[in-house]
């Protein structure tokens, strides 16, 4: 599926075993993300890429699909296999999929 010429993947479509990057803030990360996901903000990306391996697809959520998005088109520009994850963590929530939080509470999107 592609929004708006960027490669999509609808959460259900996310293998147990992908790779995740997570683009959102600190804050939000904090408040709720997938176990196993990797955090690389926005706008650290850049100097942070390295990091993202190029021997796999990988899956890019942030809350609703727009930074992922950029991220996206950004990695696939630079050669990676990257792909938006459609409606970001918003839509993992709600298909009940595995959250974490690296607070006191029960893990949620913010």
């Amino acid at each position: 599926m592609f929004q708006h010429g960027v490669p999509e993947a609808v959460v259900a479509e996310v293998p147990e075993d992908a790779y995740l990057l997570d683009v959102r803030e600190d804050d939000e990360w904090r408040s709720g993300h997938v176990p196993g996901a990797v955090h690389i903000p926005l706008g650290q990306l850049g100097a942070r890429a390295d990091e993202v391996p190029r021997d796999r697809r990988v899956y890019v959520v942030c809350r609703v699909g727009g930074r992922s998005a950029q991220a996206v088109t950004a990695l696939n520009q630079a050669g990676w296999d990257a792909v938006n994850v459609a409606g970001g963590m918003r839509a993992w929530e709600q298909a009940g999929r595995d959250m974490a939080a690296e607070t006191d509470g029960e893990p949620t999107v913010i």
